[in-house]
């Protein structure tokens, strides 16, 4: 059965434990599976196999070959999983502000770096930043 909201849509693509990390990695550049295996910490290799066929499978990310023997491939985001970007900062400016972090800066929107004080994340287009 299809989901049936927006939300459950994208969840159904990026909604698993590891996804969203894999992503964020990839927000940095390409990179090939030992590198994303290094980064994300505690993710097994057959789930990391997993969810990069899946991401492509979603069209959110592409391989390059490097090597023909044996066939070795660099991961790199596609447009649209770029476009998980802003997505990504929001989730990450609340998950800090839950652990009592200081990674984020507070007094600026995570989406557009205008003073946060100025407006509410809620002020902006769905397809200005996501």
């Amino acid at each position: 059965m299809a989901p049936t909201s927006p939300l459950a849509q994208a969840l159904a693509r990026v909604g698993d434990r590891w996804t969203l990390q894999i992503v964020a990695e990839l927000l940095e550049g390409p990179a090939r599976f030992g590198e994303l295996a290094e980064r994300i910490e505690g993710i097994a290799p057959n789930t990391l196999t997993q969810r990069l066929r899946h991401l492509e499978d979603e069209a959110l990310l592409t391989t390059v070959p490097y090597s023909e023997r044996p066939v070795r491939v660099v991961y790199e985001l596609t447009e649209e999983g770029q476009g998980l970007a802003s997505a990504l900062r929001l989730l990450e400016a609340w998950g800090a502000r839950r652990a009592g972090g200081n990674d984020f800066d507070d007094t600026t929107c995570p989406l557009c770096g205008a003073p946060a004080q100025s407006h509410d994340v809620g002020v902006h287009e769905p397809d200005v930043h996501l």
